[in-house]
């Protein structure tokens, strides 16, 4: 299969856009990936979009054809790609299939959602739609109530505590500080953090990522025609997917993410490195417990020990693992079907160097972690810097 490479990324500021569209959107990320890239629409060939729910959201279902519509780039083949809250790294893997085939040379993968056009309660009972409807929505159990049962767990089998979980906010507000892009650019302080109303024990209000709008685009290019657009091509040397039961009780165990588990495995061994070798990730931390889950999941540290971890500091900037340097979904935002986009974006910036304040220093290897509902999809992929 031909390599793959990322070009260029652009992003709209993660937030409440009351004053921006759907469309708006789009064409903003859309329009600043082109420029980032020093392409034309022209040299586009096809286009892979991520969204979750704007059908439910906003009434606006086809949105692959919108994508393609707004960017002006009709007639092009534009496909949406849907997996809850992995949209985004479901659409980046099948942008990146299709150049390793050889079909395309140069596709555009994006990924947009507005959510603050409905109430809290009509949001959430869209994102319930993520996990299994029938056995947990139904029933009441929404996502924090499901990431809470996951904490619990973690607590009684490992001996995680609350200020664990609270530091990992922490951590992620304070990187956010210095991300243009962010929602919540003010930093916290545990104290805020463990004094903040509960939302689902354990779990607190810092402990859960928020309500957002905003959209992330990549061009992706095959590597042999990368430096005819740019000098500083990343390229992309793992992509891999893995599935798992939709409803918590079909799950193995609740403290780990089995698909997370088995995608790592096989990104890892196409990129023929180690977790060791990582220097910075973008994980799927739509819960602090999630981020927590995760950076055991994924080989960064021990299954029991990444509480710990972060409380010793080991996932802070230019640490052991610089982790969700972008401030993740829990600082930066979470419109789901941009998320994984978006961290594709973060890992091309800090590889090129173009990080700012949050730069991890000599970065070489760059991971991102998307993660659809309470873990039934699971997307890994890994970057290098060339």
């Amino acid at each position: 299969m031909r390599k793959v490479s990322i070009i260029g990324g652009g992003l709209t500021h993660f937030g409440e856009h009351w004053e921006i569209s759907f469309r708006e959107m789009v064409a903003e990320a859309g329009a600043k990936a082109l420029h980032d890239s020093k392409i034309e629409g022209k040299d586009i060939q096809a286009i892979y979009g991520g969204c979750m729910a704007s059908g439910r959201l906003l009434g606006q279902e086809h949105v692959g054809a919108l994508i393609a519509d707004q960017l002006g780039l009709n007639p092009l083949p534009s496909t949406r790609c849907e997996a809850a809250c992995a949209s985004g790294g479901v659409a980046l893997r099948q942008g990146i299939q299709a150049i390793a085939s050889g079909m395309y040379d140069v596709v555009a993968v994006g990924g947009v959602e507005k959510m603050t056009e409905v109430s809290v309660e009509e949001a959430s009972l869209a994102l319930g739609g993520a996990g299994d409807q029938e056995w947990e929505l139904f029933n009441g159990a929404t996502f924090p109530a499901l990431y809470a049962l996951m904490a619990k767990r973690h607590m009684l089998e490992y001996g995680t505590t609350e200020e664990q979980l609270a530091l990992c906010a922490v951590k992620n507000h304070a990187n956010a500080v210095h991300n243009e892009y962010a929602q919540f650019r003010s930093p916290i302080t545990l104290e805020q953090a463990m004094n903040a109303s509960v939302i689902a024990s354990p779990l607190k209000l810092f402990d859960c990522s928020p309500i957002s709008d905003g959209a992330a685009v990549v061009i992706l290019a095959a590597s042999d025609v990368a430096k005819k657009f740019v000098d500083e091509p990343v390229e992309v040397i793992a992509s891999a997917q893995a599935s798992d039961s939709l409803a918590l009780t079909g799950r193995e165990t609740l403290t780990s993410l089995k698909a997370t588990q088995i995608a790592a495995k096989d990104a890892f061994k196409q990129a023929k490195i180690t977790p060791k070798d990582v220097d910075l990730a973008e994980v799927h931390d739509c819960f602090t417990i999630a981020e927590i889950l995760a950076i055991e999941d994924l080989g960064f540290f021990p299954k029991g020990k990444g509480g710990k971890a972060t409380e010793d500091g080991e996932t802070a900037l230019n640490s052991t693992v610089s982790v969700n340097t972008s401030g993740g979904l829990k600082a930066c935002g979470h419109p789901v079907g941009a998320t994984g986009v978006k961290q594709a974006v973060e890992c091309l910036w800090q590889l090129q160097g173009k990080a700012g304040q949050r730069q991890v220093k000599d970065a070489e290897y760059a991971l991102s972690h998307n993660v659809g509902g309470s873990g039934a999809t699971a997307v890994v992929h890994i970057y290098k810097k060339l």
